[in-house]
């Protein structure tokens, strides 16, 4: 059983005209960072039958707090993040009692370096993971790679920023930008700069199957075509639970 519960809305951070993060609290069971959940409203437009609609949000925060974060890009016809992006704080929505997935660290097997690319909102995963910091000795570097259009998507910079220095020279963060050029960023898609041995060079570590292992979350198109590189120029393969490997994946549809 997993019912769905009420969580209530504590507030929402409208940081750009498409991009918002939801501040929940609600009664659900412990969860590992990485995980995700699946919110739900009604569908108020059809008046003649109020249909209940879902979808699947990871958490942006660590386990250990008090509240739910999750970040969220609202789509120009998309019912559910419109709905979720014109709430208020004091309303009430569902999430369910129990988290799903295994995009976890202790998923992870050991290695040398730790690679973490993200597209968009597909940071959350990371965020969480590093805010809770826990099995995370076991890799000597981390490298924390986030890919977005636009320098003023990075959103979460800040909070980056923070933990690189939590991490005392673990952490290396790397940001790209897609559509735009900045001196702060790199610019161009991930599949790209590694063809180009841009994104390692400029990072100053290698990829490699005997020492790394990447974690990928995000756009699929992204990972489609970074695990097609990975695959031909690395001699990396998928992990599965009873074949160990060397790349990880979560699709952010």
């Amino acid at each position: 059983m997993n019912p769905w519960i009420i969580a209530n809305v504590l507030a929402i951070k409208k940081w750009t005209n498409n991009l918002f993060s939801l501040i929940l609290n609600a009664s659900i069971d412990p969860f590992y960072a990485g995980q995700f959940n699946k919110l739900s409203v009604y569908d108020d437009t059809n008046v003649t039958n109020r249909n209940r609609i879902q979808r699947a949000y990871s958490y942006l925060n660590a386990p250990k707090d008090k509240n739910i974060e999750i970040y969220i890009v609202r789509v120009k016809n998309g019912k559910m993040s419109n709905i979720l992006y014109n709430l208020k704080s004091g309303d009430n929505i569902f999430i369910k009692q129990k988290s799903f997935g295994f995009f976890v660290i202790n998923e992870i097997p050991d290695c040398k370096n730790l690679w973490m690319f993200a597209t968009g909102t597909a940071i959350g995963p990371y965020c969480s993971i590093l805010q809770e910091g826990k099995n995370l000795d076991r890799f000597n570097k981390i490298i924390l790679i986030h890919a977005v259009r636009y320098q003023h998507e990075l959103t979460y910079l800040p909070l980056m920023q923070e933990l690189y220095k939590q991490y005392n020279g673990k952490l290396n963060i790397q940001t790209i930008t897609s559509q735009e050029k900045n001196h702060n960023s790199l610019t161009g898609r991930i599949p790209i700069l590694l063809q180009n041995n841009i994104l390692e060079k400029k990072v100053g570590l290698t990829i490699q199957s005997n020492t790394s292992h990447v974690m990928l979350c995000g756009n699929p198109a992204m990972i489609k075509d970074t695990c097609l590189f990975l695959k031909n120029n690395r001699n990396m393969k998928k992990h599965l639970r009873r074949e160990k490997g060397h790349i990880t994946l979560e699709n952010y549809w």
